[in-house]
């Protein structure tokens, strides 16, 4: 704002002070020093800039000048003063309008995320926050190998790629449970791809998760509980892929939807594995290792650090001790599932 938008009142008594501080020499009375302090957070509170406040005092001190007493480093002297105590309490308005402005933005994500609050409500307060909670969303998580803050270098980092190349475009972008988290769009995924590139270049190395788009209010947290579940997923089936979509692991929670019948298939096809010298963890990595190589023999062996020959003896003995052979299409697909099972459920290290 220009110095003549500034209204008087901001620079209530202002004169008076000037008078008698560079007359006397005194330095300004703690009441005074609060007065100056209580208009400076006035100003704030009401939007004006801090430059044109200083500019406002600095016009009001030379309109007082030819009739103040005392030298011009006296009038000065009050003038910093003045100013120093009106900048302080402009300062801590700011302060505290950051910090309540921070608390209303992480309860609005918790309830946001946890589907706490009332879905009209939330749909109101998340206009505040750039996001139309009418439309599809979708949810993209990335973890490291440590716990991130809204305020740490690697969150504050991603961000400004992210507003750099795409602008405002309804994106949030937070942290939750050490995790960074991207809100956007459901029509926007090259957002959520850009997203994923830079937080697993600045994680060195970290894991994104994207959930799938939902509509209404609601689909936000459901995106997020997919991309949780999917980050679940990939770290107890030894996924290795830095960026997961749930879109692409759906047969996972087909599979796992009834718990119990996939408990039983894990007993039933691969308990015997647990007669062999070792227990079953060995024969499993075998086969785990043979059906993510395609079947192929060699490259099962290069996976597992063994010979084509002791990987070969390890598919006969399981054969031997399942009565189902790997190799067989007809028996692969049980095999194969019940080892997803296995993968899914922690056997042999957790009891069924």
């Amino acid at each position: 704002m220009a110095e003549q938008d500034v209204p008087g009142d901001y620079l209530d008594g202002y004169a008076e002070i000037l008078t008698e501080v560079s007359a006397t020499g005194r330095r300004l009375t703690r009441d005074e020093i609060e007065s100056r302090r209580t208009l400076g957070e006035r100003a704030a509170d009401a939007g004006f800039g801090l430059r044109a406040l200083v500019g406002a005092h600095l016009a009001a001190t030379r309109a007082a000048w030819p009739g103040a007493p005392g030298s011009a480093d006296s009038v000065l002297a009050a003038m910093q003063q003045v100013v120093d105590a009106f900048a302080e309490g402009y300062e801590r308005a700011q302060r505290l309008a950051v910090r309540q402005e921070e608390a209303a933005r992480r309860e609005f994500i918790d309830d946001l995320l946890y589907g706490r609050s009332d879905l009209g409500r939330l749909a109101e307060r998340a206009e505040r926050f750039g996001l139309r909670l009418s439309h599809a969303h979708a949810v993209a998580v990335a973890e490291g190998p440590a716990a991130y803050d809204e305020g740490d270098p690697v969150p504050r980092h991603v961000e400004q790629s992210l507003i750099s190349r795409f602008g405002d475009r309804s994106i949030l972008l937070t942290t939750k449970d050490g995790r960074m988290l991207c809100i956007a769009p459901g029509d926007q995924d090259q957002v959520l791809t850009a997203f994923a590139k830079q937080a697993y270049a600045a994680t060195d190395g970290g894991r994104v998760a994207i959930g799938r788009a939902q509509p209404g209010p609601g689909g936000v947290v459901q995106s997020y509980e997919e991309a949780l579940n999917t980050l679940d997923l990939a770290s107890r089936l030894g996924l290795d892929d830095p960026v997961l979509r749930a879109a692409d692991l759906l047969v996972y929670p087909v599979l796992t939807r009834d718990r119990q019948a996939m408990a039983d298939l894990v007993r039933e096809a691969l308990g015997p594995l647990g007669a062999a010298r070792g227990g079953a963890a060995p024969l499993i990595d075998t086969l785990t290792a043979y059906f993510d190589s395609g079947c192929v023999a060699a490259e099962a062996a290069r996976r597992l650090s063994l010979s084509v020959r002791a990987l070969t003896y390890r598919l006969e003995r399981i054969h031997k001790l399942t009565g189902a052979n790997p190799a067989d299409p007809a028996h692969r697909y049980m095999l194969q599932t019940a080892v997803i099972g296995a993968r899914l459920l922690d056997w042999p290290a957790k009891a069924l």
